[in-house]
């Protein structure tokens, strides 16, 4: 097997840290999983994982908190069917190993589906989406305070309304090694970046908040000057413009999208109604649907985990599969869902590398990774142009989605009216409401101005979460319900 330079690196990574310092090697896996197949099932793996992280966070003018984080252990798992067992230790040893298969060895069913476990294991692998260093390790302890000084001291600078400044760094290495019942053997070393700025203005009063930041799959270094500048001007413009800000109106409207970050209205409404187990199950509104028209013409849908550096990328999912860019809808037809391994064979499709855990401890569930709209072919001015009463809406905070029928909730941080095709005033207090299915057909113009998130995205599901990203171009929906303070 030919194998790049940089996953055997990443694999003597993840054997020096994960197995050796335990009398753990392959072959001692093989055997353990083996031990797994004396009842009758598909499908055993061994997840190992090694996480180091820390969070720092500046609050007036000081920093307050500081953590770091030392976490390791191994998962087991064992699928029969659509049945799983697993069990975890945060031991990693020999005796612990042999422990947490006993317990997963509690799974059996009658029927064909045995399938013997491999004699041994191979490499597998070979992309490169990032490089494999501790970031926590690109920056000293000073260095580190000294940058979230600096951007106190830029947002502060910046407006005389700012009247307090928070700002957070966090950081992670994360190195995992996937034994499979089947011989796939991979690993991977995870970096993960973030700053984040939260600025409150005060002017007459009234007190606003704004915020901003970024990261991804790199070091700390990736944070220059130029890039503070632009999280800590976002923040105090946000918060500023929200000072000005009046009640929103409600009533069925037209809304604009902003690109970027509004794709988070995609991920939520979208893409968790496209994840093989909620479909498999049949609780999707997008349940049974592959081929038919879900939206709007020109709405084109994917899901990538191949982004070079970004916060959702990965080269491998938790289950030793390679990520890959999946289309979910393309022009509006339903081409397929987002999937796991053990769901993608009960559903008989093809795998899509989209299994992720949060951890060792988790068992790993069909997740997105960047989740998207692709381009269209119009100007994001000729959009807004064409807006008679409106509204424009660049930024959100909170929300929620009921996969079952695709009905969700979103409030805009950061949103103004449209009048005549012009944007005239701020409005706080938007909320957006709709169906997922329904709004996709209601898009009438799309932008060719796609953008992707800054690097800020967690994604919750069962208790999970996991770094994602999202974007999307300007997009113009035709009456969609807006809740507002008018």
């Amino acid at each position: 097997m030919n194998l790049s330079e940089p996953h055997l690196k990443n694999l003597a990574t993840a054997r020096d840290i994960l197995l050796t310092p335990f009398g753990l090697d392959e072959a001692k896996l093989i055997t353990t999983l083996g031990t797994m197949f004396t009842h009758r099932v598909d499908y055993a793996d061994l997840y190992f994982q090694f996480t180091k992280s820390e969070g720092w966070s500046l609050e007036e003018g000081i920093v307050k908190t500081g953590s770091f984080s030392i976490d390791q252990g191994v998962g087991v798992r064992a699928v029969s069917g659509d049945k799983t067992a697993f069990s975890y230790s945060d031991e990693i040893s020999e005796r612990a190993l042999l422990d947490a298969v006993a317990a997963t060895r509690t799974i059996a069913r009658q029927g064909a589906g045995r399938v013997k476990v491999a004699g041994s294991v191979l490499p597998t692998g070979g992309r490169t989406l990032y490089h494999a260093m501790d970031p926590l390790a690109s920056l000293d302890a000073t260095a580190k305070v000294s940058l979230l000084e600096k951007v106190e001291r830029i947002a502060r600078a910046k407006d005389p309304r700012v009247v307090q400044v928070m700002a957070g760094l966090a950081g992670e290495y994360d190195v995992v090694l996937v034994v499979r019942s089947d011989g796939v053997l991979a690993a991977d070393v995870r970096p993960l970046v973030r700053v984040s700025v939260t600025v409150i203005a005060e002017q007459d009063g009234r007190r606003e908040m704004g915020t901003s930041g970024g990261g991804g799959r790199y070091s700390y270094d990736y944070f220059n000057d130029a890039l503070l500048e632009q999280y800590a001007s976002e923040a105090v413009a946000s918060a500023l413009v929200n000072l000005e800000a009046r009640p929103a109106p409600a009533g069925a409207m037209t809304v604009v999208l902003g690109p970027g970050w509004p794709g988070v209205l995609l991920h939520e409404a979208i893409g968790h109604g496209l994840e093989g187990d909620f479909n498999r199950k049949g609780s999707s509104a997008f349940s049974g649907r592959i081929g038919e028209r879900v939206a709007a013409k020109g709405v084109t849908v994917v899901d990538d985990g191949t982004l070079a550096d970004r916060r959702g990328s990965l080269n491998m999912d938790d289950e030793g599969n390679p990520t890959q860019c999946t289309t979910l809808i393309e022009d509006g037809i339903l081409k397929g869902y987002i999937q796991d391994t053990m769901n993608a064979r009960l559903m008989n499709m093809p795998v899509t590398g989209n299994a992720r855990r949060e951890s060792f401890a988790h068992l790993p569930m069909p997740r997105m990774t960047n989740t998207y709209m692709l381009d269209g072919d119009r100007d994001p001015a000729e959009i807004l142009a064409s807006v008679k009463n409106g509204l424009y809406a660049v930024n959100f905070g909170g929300g929620q989605v009921d996969i079952t029928n695709g009905k969700f909730v979103f409030s805009a941080s950061e949103a103004y009216m449209i009048e005549d095709g012009k944007i005239t005033y701020p409005v706080k207090g938007a909320t957006l409401i709709g169906n997922g299915p329904d709004v996709l057909n209601r898009v009438s113009m799309i932008g060719n101005d796609m953008q992707l998130d800054s690097g800020v995205g967690v994604c919750g599901k069962e208790g999970q979460s996991v770094p994602v990203g999202v974007g999307q171009p300007t997009m113009r929906i035709e009456g969609m319900t807006v809740g507002g303070t008018a």
